[in-house]
C-alpha cells in the first residue's frame, strides 16, 4: 500500500513520522535549542569541538612516550621472514627493547617470541592470522586481533592507504539521504545502516579526536514547504545519533540572513533559509597510518610495499564437513618484497583479504582465474578549490543535483573539496579523474553560489578518482545484486574476504570478520573485541592548546605549529624535534617544503624514520597531503623531498630520477595538467618547470591554447600592462570609462575578433550593468570572459559527453567512499 502513495503523500507522512522522532529528541535534550539561539549556536560551531574517550582509563597501560620509535621496515621483514623473535624489537635498530610492556593483567599482545628450531633450519614465520591489505579496513582488523592476543602480520603490496583509503570524502557519517530513503520506503534495514554508522561516528571521533572533528554542514532550503522536512529530518538523525551514545552538537535551522551570514558565497536567489546538522570529518590517509602504527605499538607485524604472490595450500585436515569447506585448505602464503624483489614464504592458520577494489585478484589466486567477479567498481571523482570556496568551518550539501546524486562542499586541510561522482570505472593502482566528471562537479558547485563567484577550471588545485569497492554477496540467491553495506565470504580453501563498507564504519567491519576469523579458523584470543575503547597512536598525551607549546619551545610558525598538532597528536613533539632552522629571526625552525602550506622538511624526516615512508608518492601523498592539496605546488617541492629522503635512505642518483619520475607520473592522477610539465628538464632532480603563459609575437595572450584552461590567474603583468595602454588610448576624457560601442574596437585592437553571438555571450558572462559605458574593471572582466569562453569552446565534445554518460545509482553504495 505504502508504494502506491504519491511522493507528496509520502513526504506528508515522512515528516509527520520524524517530526514525531524529533520532538521526543526535542523534549528530552536538556541542551536543545530551547537555550541556545541559532546564532549562539552557530558561533559555537566556529569553536572546533574534541571528544576523548570514555575508554581512557582502560587504554591507560597502552601508552607509548611521545618519542617511542617503532621497529624498522628492516626489523619488521626479519620477523616477517622468521629471522628475527616475533615482537622482540620495538625502538629502532635494539632487539633488546619491547614494543610494549603492557602492565601485569592487561591484555597479552602478540609478543610471544617464537621458538628457535631445534634442528638448526630456519623456519618460516608462523602467525594466527595474516591480512592481505593495508587500507582503513585491513589495519583496522590487524589492530581489532593483536588487541585480542593475537598473533598478527599484516601485508601491503603498494602503502598503507594508498587505495580507495586515502581517496575519499573525509566524511565520518551516518549517511543523511540514506536515513531519507529508511522512512520514504519504510526500509528497516537501511535504517539499521544508518543506526550503526552514527555509533561508529561516535567512536571514531573518541580514539582519535586530533584527526578528527565534528563540522557543521549547511543544507540551503529554497522552497518553504521544504523547511519542515528538512528540520524534522536532522532532528531525527541527531536523535538516532544519541540513541547510539553519540554527543555531537544538535542541528539547528537559520534564516535567510544568519544562513548568509554563515555563508556568504550562497546563491542569494529565493533562498528561504538553511538547516545545519553535524557529521565528523578527518584526514584519512593520516588515520591509516595512525590505525597502523597503533596495531605495531600493539605488536601486530605489520610491512608496507610487501605483495602476496602466492597462496599455499594443503589437504584440509580441519573443520572437514563444516563451514562449506573443501578439500584443501589455505596454510600460507609467498610474500614478495617489491622495493628489492626478495620473496619468501610465512604461515598463518588464517588469511584475510581486505584488499577493497582488488578484492577479486586475491579472490582469483584462491580459486584460478575463472572465478566469478564480485566487485563492481564505482569511481568517485573531489576536486580541490581554494579556500575562498567555502567558510572555514561550515560545509553544504546539495541532496539533489541536476542528475539526482548528492554533493559535497566541505573546508579540509585549508582547501575546500567539492565531490563526489558515480560512474563504472576500472580497477587501476591510480585511478584518473576524467576532465568530463570534474566539469560535472563544477557545473553543479556553481548553481548553488553567488553569480558573482566565477567558477573556474583553473581554480581546480587538484583532482583525484577514488574507486568504491561495491560488491555481490558471491554466497547470496541473487548474485547480481549488490550488498547495502558490507560483506564477509569464507571460499572453500579458507580465504576470508571482507569487501565493501565505508571509512565510518571500518571499525565495526574489522570486529565483525575477526569474529569470524575466530570461528572458521578455531583461534585461540585472550579477550575480546577493544577497539571502541583503544586510543590511536598520538591522542594520549595529545590536547587542543598543545600547539601553543609547540610555538614556545621550538620557534614554530602558528600555521604549522597547528597543522603538526593536529596530524600527529602528541607525537608532534617528535616531529618538531627534527626541525630545520629557518635562518630567519621568526620563526625560528619549520623549514617548509612549499610556502603556501604549513608542511615542513622534518615530516619527510620523520616519515621515513617512523613511518614507514619508502617512496616519494608516499609522502606526497599519504603522510603529508600535499599532492591531495595541489598538483603543481607538490611538483615544484619534490627535488628538496627526494634530496630529503635520498639523505635518509642512502638512495643514488639512478633511485633519485626514478623516483622524480614516478611521482610526477602519480601526480596527473591527482589533477596535475599536462600543459604544466616540461619535459626537457635536463637535471635529473630539479621538478619540471610550468609553462609560461603563451604569447604571439606582439605579446598578446594566445588565449586558444589549452594551457590557459588550468591557470589560475587571468593575466600576466606583460597583459595587464598592454591592455590598460590600450583601454587608455579610447579613454580620452580619463575619467577611467570607455563607451560600450569602443569595447569591439578595443578587442580589435588587442587582436580579438568576436562574432555578435560571442559578444553577446562575453557581455552575458560578466553581466555589464548597461549604463552606457566601461569601467577598465569591467573591461578586465570581459577580457577574462573571452578566455574562459574561448578555453571552454575546446572542451565542447567533453561537456556534451558528460550530459549524456551513463550514471550509476548511488543507492546501491553502502555508504560509498
Amino acid at each position: 500500500m505504502w508504494r502506491s502513495f504519491s511522493r507528496p503523500t509520502k513526504i506528508a507522512v515522512a515528516s509527520a513520522a520524524t517530526g514525531a522522532s524529533a520532538t521526543l529528541c526535542y523534549l528530552l535534550d536538556p541542551l536543545s535549542l530551547r537555550s541556545n539561539s541559532s546564532s549562539s549556536l552557530y558561533a559555537a560551531s566556529l569553536r572546533p569541538a574534541f571528544l576523548h574517550a570514555e575508554g581512557a582509563e582502560r587504554d591507560k597501560e597502552w601508552q607509548p612516550h611521545s618519542l617511542w620509535m617503532p621497529p624498522s621496515r628492516k626489523e619488521m621483514l626479519g620477523m616477517l621472514q622468521g629471522d628475527i623473535p616475533i615482537g622482540s624489537v620495538g625502538k629502532g635498530s635494539d632487539p633488546t627493547t619491547p614494543a610494549i610492556t603492557p602492565s601485569e593483567g592487561a591484555p597479552s599482545p602478540a609478543a610471544a617470541v617464537s621458538a628457535k628450531p631445534t634442528d638448526g633450519k630456519k623456519r618460516p614465520a608462523e602467525f594466527d592470522l595474516l591480512i592481505i591489505g593495508g587500507g582503513a579496513t585491513g589495519t583496522g582488523c590487524a589492530l581489532d586481533a593483536v588487541t585480542r592476543g593475537l598473533k598478527v602480520a599484516l601485508v601491503e603490496r603498494d602503502d598503507f592507504g594508498s587505495g580507495t583509503s586515502s581517496r575519499s570524502t573525509k566524511l565520518v557519517h551516518g549517511g543523511v539521504r540514506y536515513l531519507e530513503k529508511a522512512f520514504m520506503e519504510l526500509d528497516y534495514e537501511q535504517y539499521k545502516l544508518v543506526k550503526e554508522a552514527l555509533h561508529e561516528r561516535g567512536v571514531f571521533l573518541k580514539i582519535a579526536p586530533y584527526l578528527s572533528y565534528q563540522l557543521p554542514i549547511m543544507l540551503p532550503i529554497y522552497q518553504l514547504w521544504k523547511v519542515p522536512y528538512y528540520w524534522a529530518g536532522s532532528k531525527a538523525y541527531d536523535f538516532i545519533a544519541k540513541l547510539g551514545g553519540d554527543s555531537i552538537s544538535q542541528s539547528y535551522f537559520l534564516g535567510k540572513a544568519k544562513a548568509l551570514e554563515a555563508f556568504p558565497m550562497l546563491k542569494t536567489d529565493k533562498l528561504v533559509g538553511a538547516m545545519v546538522y553535524y557529521d565528523g570529518a578527518h584526514n584519512d590517509s593520516r588515520m591509516n597510518v595512525a590505525i597502523a602504527l597503533t596495531a605495531i605499538a600493539h605488536g601486530a607485524v605489520v610491512a608496507n610495499h610487501v605483495e602476496v604472490v602466492k597462496l599455499l595450500k594443503k589437504e584440509r585436515t580441519t573443520f572437514i564437513g563444516r563451514f562449506g569447506f573443501g578439500k584443501e585448505e589455505l596454510y600460507g602464503a609467498i610474500l614478495r618484497d617489491n622495493l628489492t624483489g626478495e620473496e619468501w614464504e610465512v604461515r598463518a592458520k588464517g588469511i584475510i583479504n581486505a584488499t577493497g577494489p582488488f578484492t577479486d585478484g586475491i579472490r582469483k589466486l584462491d580459486s584460478g582465474p575463472s572465478v566469478k567477479e564480485i566487485v563492481a567498481p564505482s569511481a568517485g571523482v573531489h576536486i580541490i578549490l581554494p579556500n575562498y570556496y567555502s567558510p572555514r568551518n561550515m560545509g553544504l550539501i546539495d541532496p539533489s543535483t541536476s542528475d539526482g546524486r548528492v554533493i559535497f562542499f566541505l573546508p579540509w586541510q585549508g582547501g575546500t573539496i567539492a565531490g563526489t561522482t558515480d560512474s563504472p570505472t576500472a580497477v587501476t593502482a591510480n585511478p584518473m579523474p576524467t576532465e568530463e566528471e570534474i566539469q560535472w562537479i563544477l557545473h553543479e558547485v556553481e548553481n548553488y553560489l553567488s553569480p558573482e563567484i566565477k567558477v573556474r577550471r583553473g581554480d581546480v588545485l587538484a583532482a583525484w578518482s577514488g574507486i568504491r569497492p561495491l560488491v555481490r554477496d558471491p554466497a547470496a540467491k541473487n548474485t547480481a545484486a549488490l550488498v547495502r553495506n558490507h560483506m564477509i565470504n569464507v571460499s572453500p580453501s579458507g580465504l576470508l574476504t571482507i569487501a565493501g563498507g565505508k571509512w565510518t564504519t571500518y571499525r565495526a567491519m574489522a570486529e565483525e570478520t575477526i569474529d569470524k576469523a575466530i570461528e572458521v579458523f578455531d583461534l585461540k584470543p585472550t579477550g575480546p573485541c577493544a577497539t571502541e575503547h583503544v586510543l590511536l597512536l598520538g591522542t594520549h598525551n595529545w590536547s587542543k592548546n598543545m600547539f601553543v607549546k609547540l610555538i614556545q619551545h621550538f620557534g614554530l610558525e602558528t600555521e604549522v605549529a597547528q597543522h603538526l598538532a593536529a596530524s600527529y597528536g602528541d607525537r608532534a613533539w617528535a616531529v618538531a624535534s627534527l626541525a630545520s632552522l629557518t635562518g630567519q629571526r621568526w620563526p625560528v625552525f619549520g623549514r617548509k617544503i612549499s610556502p603556501s602550506y604549513p608542511y615542513i622538511e622534518a615530516e619527510v624526516r620523520y616519515a621515513v624514520l617512523r613511518e614507514y615512508a619508502c617512496t616519494v608518492v608516499d609522502v606526497i601523498a599519504r603522510r603529508t597531503r600535499l599532492s591531495f592539496l595541489n598538483a603543481t605546488a607538490t611538483l615544484e617541492a619534490l627535488p628538496r623531498i627526494i634530496d630529503i629522503m635520498a639523505s635518509e635512505l642512502d638512495w643514488d642518483e639512478a633511485r633519485k630520477v626514478q623516483e622524480l619520475t614516478t611521482a610526477t607520473s602519480f601526480l596527473t592522477s591527482m589533477g596535475l595538467p599536462l600543459p604544466t610539465l616540461n619535459p626537457s628538464s635536463n637535471s635529473s632532480t630539479s621538478a619540471p618547470k610550468t609553462t609560461s603563459y603563451p604569447t604571439n609575437q606582439s605579446g598578446t595572450l594566445i588565449i586558444d591554447d589549452p594551457a590557459h584552461f588550468y591557470t589560475r590567474s587571468h593575466f600576466s603583468p606583460a597583459e595587464l600592462a598592454r591592455y590598460q595602454k590600450e583601454f587608455e588610448k579610447l579613454d580620452h576624457d580619463r575619467d577611467g570609462h570607455i563607451s560600450e560601442r569602443d569595447l569591439g574596437r578595443v578587442l580589435e585592437m588587442l587582436g580579438i575578433k568576436m562574432t555578435e553571438r560571442e559578444m553577446e555571450g562575453v557581455i552575458k558572462e560578466v553581466d555589464l550593468n548597461c549604463n552606457g559605458s566601461v569601467e577598465f574593471n569591467e573591461f578586465l572582466e570581459v577580457l577574462a570572459a573571452v578566455k574562459e569562453i574561448k578555453s571552454r569552446s575546446r572542451f565542447a565534445r567533453i561537456v556534451a559527453a558528460y550530459e549524456e554518460r551513463e550514471n550509476l545509482s548511488t543507492e546501491r553504495s553502502g555508504g560509498g567512499v
